[in-house]
């Protein structure tokens, strides 16, 4: 079991959602957060003042999959998120993360039966 985090742009979700609801992976937990990198931010004008923004807005997916789903879920992520043929600065990342094990409050299951197919 793995528990993938992905950062992407907040535009990109819908599209990210299709692409991993099509190979079959439907669960996942979405939260807004704000972050830094390489696109360090940008410039904005209000009430004629310039505000330098530098935590950018993203949205963090938390998804937790059994291992014969990781590769797929990977490249549905990367596929839908990236902007254009070759990406750009601040499209995000992935990280892959072991976990554990899983419980399903429910019905108490845990380990890979708990996550589902």
């Amino acid at each position: 079991m793995k528990m993938v985090v992905a950062i992407i742009r907040p535009e990109k979700l819908e599209e990210v959602q299709q692409a991993l609801a099509e190979v079959d992976v439907y669960l996942m937990t979405v939260s807004e957060v704000r972050g830094c990198g390489r696109q360090k931010g940008f410039t904005e004008l209000y009430r004629a003042q310039q505000h330098v923004i530098r935590l950018v807005p993203k949205l963090k997916l938390e998804i937790a999959v059994n291992d014969a789903f990781v590769d797929s879920a990977i490249d549905a992520i990367v596929r839908a998120a990236r902007s254009g043929d070759t990406g750009r600065v601040g499209d995000g990342k992935i990280f892959v993360l072991p976990m554990d094990d899983c419980v399903q409050i429910r019905t108490g299951e845990t380990g890979t039966v708990a996550i589902g197919p």
